[in-house]
């Protein structure tokens, strides 16, 4: 979502911000600085620069050649200047700390990146927090460097800012907290249990604030999806970013601040672990199933098992066939057992090739179904972070592709993260845009002057294509005739600066009186539209000749019941016969209807199973403390009662609002342990005198087997605010079982 388009509906009217000439010197500076660049090389414009309609990633645009790290830089300084917070108190000028003191005084000490910043404001006013187990204020985060993410789930850009800051998370896993603060766009998205839907299927392992009132949206006066905003560890807002592809700058900036703090003394690198919403799922078939795709001629159904990065076959009742993909993440050729995807999305079986939109690994595979291989059509493995009208196959780099429809030898792509729809003629060696100009918008026109806005769903007469515009929640008529135009069927369109991707609702009716809400899937049958009309829980039909807009199915209820039918945010559709099959994303499921009767039933695809976890990575809290337990005797039974006594520092007690969590999980092969019991966090016992009580459950009476038991408990400074701290203790205990063992086990863990 860009900034641009953003601005007209909170002001009315673009944002201009002129820079006076000692802003303009202090932003050169910290460019210097970051970047060790020649000023001879800068060109700065004269007096301003002005927020334009993006055109790619929601940036904040310059009237100046395209340079995005300067960009981000300039962005980055400004925001320190201009604060939006600059009513705030102000932070001291003095040293106020032994540290501070002495880096004052050391000529050779780190010095602060960004001084005299005011007090961040706090993050009261949200209606409910997600992957934590309780609320967290600014005094909690005291110590770390803090981003705070700005999103709305539906939002493309939002989706590309993730990996950034995954890979900050890692980097800067001890001294770093990213705070996700949802300040949605659309009214399904304000619903707390949609945004936990969305943390998960995003794999989101950071809390999140359900920010939907835009209360503390509007305390730190961000105005565009997506923005950050860095707070240092004595809680002072140092500034923010706006778009996507800042992960150089936010790197040098957060390592700037780690540095300058732990020389100052201000920075706590205790690790922190966070209960998250992921560990409260059991496994399913699919997980998050995308896109759908029937094969009448074969009888075959092709199913994104999105989550499950992998492609499901089965036959059109549901018995299994085939799985493409070994289920892990990656960007891996070769045969159906060893290729991978992330998170793949639409498809088109062409022949007996199977493309396939390999989404968050921006690329476009290509599956020959009768050796059974996997191939990389197009794509690089990584996002195009640059507007290109594209190249050849091997070599342009794609940006989040979402869905395919083959016409007359082309292969059309549905290219949401550029607001495009791309071409390739299959056979050449060449791919590109069709159609849409990268402005994120719904406008009509030539295919070099129109406008989409995240176009996520298409089907095809063999003549048009129609296209879902999931963020103008319109459904577009594309003439597959380069010559030809675009046109909106149903939903607004041309409104002038934007207005068109804030008209969203759930209105029965004729052409551009009809209102959607972030439509992702779309399917033509005689003359008619179905349409996953996905935030609104239902399913539409759209008559092409009239422009009537009608609810088909569903009642807009979220829901997993069958009668009546209620929808969790359903994706993807396709047709065989009188069959129309749904996946209902959120509830892990394929429906199928009755065209004719409306008939609703699940299918269940036999033999059907969730691939194998990846193996757990330690994280720095668990890598932080393993005690080697001596070998031990159980005795068998149903289970193994374990006792642990945790030595707190004192003045410390266990924070009593937060569960004290443990994961069970073992080193190599064993039959000891129920598989279902390793790897999912679950809730310990405490006792008044604060003992905590866990149980290890049995499946056998003899064995052996090397037991991996991680507790996870906050601890908080009793009667005094500060920091509420994460200890994480690891035992590895080596089990034998005997009737001569022991009844229970007893540990020990201290705390620092």
């Amino acid at each position: 979502m860009s900034f641009g388009a953003l601005a007209p509906i909170l002001d009315n009217s673009f944002i201009e911000i002129c820079l006076a000439q000692n802003v303009r010197v202090r932003m050169v500076l910290i460019i210097r600085k970051h970047l060790a660049v020649d000023d001879s090389s800068l060109r700065l414009p004269a007096n301003k620069f002005t927020t334009l309609p993006a055109t790619s990633g929601g940036i904040i645009r310059m009237r100046l050649s395209s340079l995005t790290l300067f960009l981000s830089v300039c962005l980055f300084s400004l925001s320190t200047v201009i604060s939006p917070v600059a009513s705030a108190q102000k932070a001291t000028d003095s040293p106020t700390t032994e540290g501070e003191a002495q880096a004052a005084e050391n000529p050779e000490a780190p010095k602060n990146p960004f001084p005299d910043r005011p007090k961040a404001p706090p993050l009261e006013g949200g209606v409910g927090w997600l992957n934590t187990s309780g609320e967290i204020s600014m005094q909690d985060l005291r110590g770390k460097v803090v981003i705070l993410d700005f999103w709305t789930y539906c939002c493309i850009n939002c989706m590309h800012v993730l990996p950034d800051l995954e890979y900050l998370e890692k980097k800067y896993d001890k001294e770093l907290v990213v705070i996700g603060v949802h300040s949605a766009k659309f009214d399904n998205e304000q619903d707390t249990e949609n945004i936990r839907e969305a943390i998960v299927r995003y794999e989101i392992e950071h809390p999140v604030i359900n920010d939907a009132n835009m209360t503390v949206w509007r305390k730190f006066g961000v105005r565009a999806w997506p923005t950050v905003v860095l707070v240092d560890p004595e809680g002072n807002y140092c500034g923010y970013l706006s778009g996507e592809g800042n992960r150089e700058i936010l790197d040098q900036v957060v390592g700037d601040l780690v540095e300058y703090h732990k020389f100052k003394g201000t920075l706590d690198e205790t690790p922190i672990d966070f209960a998250l919403e992921k560990e409260k799922q059991k496994p399913t078939p699919l997980k998050y199933p995308g896109k759908i795709l029937a094969d009448t001629d074969n009888d075959r159904l092709y199913i994104s098992d999105s989550n499950h990065n992998r492609i499901v076959v089965s036959t059109l009742d549901g018995e299994l066939v085939d799985i493409i993909g070994d289920g892990q993440l990656g960007l891996k050729d070769g045969g159906y057992q060893m290729a991978r995807f992330d998170h793949p999305q639409g498809m088109e079986l062409v022949g007996t090739t199977l493309y396939v939109a390999d989404t968050e690994n921006h690329a476009i595979r290509a599956v020959d179904l009768k050796t059974k291989q996997v191939t990389t059509l197009s794509g690089t493995g990584e996002q195009a972070r640059t507007r290109v009208s594209g190249g050849p196959l091997a070599t342009t780099a794609l940006n989040s592709p979402w869905a395919l429809c083959h016409v007359n030898g082309t292969l059309f792509i549905a290219m949401a993260g550029p607001h495009q729809i791309w071409s390739h003629k299959l056979g050449s060696l060449r791919i590109g845009v069709f159609s849409g100009t990268g402005r994120e918008d719904i406008t009509d026109g030539t295919h070099d002057t129109s406008a989409y806005a995240q176009t996520s769903g298409m089907t095809t007469d063999g003549k048009y294509l129609y296209v879902c515009d999931s963020e103008g929640s319109s459904i577009r008529k594309i003439d597959t005739d380069p010559e030809g135009k675009v046109t909106t069927v149903v939903g607004t369109h041309d409104l002038p600066q934007g207005r068109s991707l804030f008209a969203f609702g759930d209105v029965d009716a004729i052409g551009d009186d009809a209102r959607l809400q972030h439509p992702l899937g779309v399917v033509y049958r005689d003359g008619k539209l179905f349409v996953a009309d996905t935030y609104n829980h239902k399913i539409k039909q759209v008559d092409l000749k009239t422009r009537q807009l009608s609810s088909w199915l569903g009642d807009g209820e979220r829901g997993n019941s069958v009668e009546p039918v209620r929808f969790s945010e359903p994706t993807g559709l396709t047709l065989s016969g009188k069959k129309l099959f749904i996946t209902d994303t959120n509830n892990h499921r394929v429906l199928v209807a009755n065209i004719e009767t409306k008939e609703v039933s699940e299918l269940t695809i036999k033999g059907l199973k969730p691939p194998a976890p990846p193996q757990i990575k330690k994280t720095a809290a668990q890598a932080q403390e393993v005690i080697e337990v001596q070998p031990q005797s159980i005795k068998p039974g149903k289970q193994i009662p374990v006792s642990i006594d945790i030595t707190l520092p004192e003045g410390f007690k266990l924070n009593p609002l937060a569960p004290v969590t443990y994961r069970l999980n073992v080193e190599g092969d064993q039959k000891v342990i129920p598989a279902d019991s390793l790897g999912a966090r679950e809730e310990a016992t405490v006792t008044e005198d604060g003992q905590v009580k866990v149980s290890v459950p049995l499946q056998s009476n003899e064995g052996n087997a090397t037991l991996l038991l991680t507790l996870s408990y906050n601890y908080c400074r009793d009667g005094k605010s500060g920091v509420c701290k994460i200890g994480v203790t690891t035992w590895k205990i080596p089990v034998t079982l005997a009737e001569t063992g022991a009844s229970d086990l007893k540990l020990s863990a201290t705390a620092k």
